[in-house]
């Protein structure tokens, strides 16, 4: 009964194995806003600078596209990210009719 209990158990972890493997396992939640601008702004003076942007694991994926995304969400082209320029849904682009 032992062994029919471990190959089942086996079995079952292989399945949920190749599943994960598929493309299946749940997808990681998104963080609040509020906390991801909280854990970028290192050193807690409630901005984000270029250098605190930079040094995130997005940015290190893709720096051009980091520094793409954190010029589009600095409107005031002050070099920083304000919790509001940070939290700020991105404008939709306009479609050619």
């Amino acid at each position: 009964m032992k062994a029919i209990t471990t190959i089942l158990s086996v079995l079952a972890l292989a399945s949920f194995t190749l599943n994960a493997a598929e493309g299946d396992a749940p997808k990681k939640a998104k963080m609040d806003p509020e906390k991801a601008f909280a854990k970028l702004d290192a050193n807690s003076d409630g901005s984000i600078t270029k250098e605190e942007w930079a040094a995130s694991p997005q940015a290190k994926k893709d720096a051009a596209k980091a520094e793409k995304a954190f010029t589009g969400k600095d409107k005031d082209k002050d070099g920083k990210l304000s919790k509001e320029e940070f939290t700020a849904a991105p404008k939709k682009k306009k479609k050619d009719a």
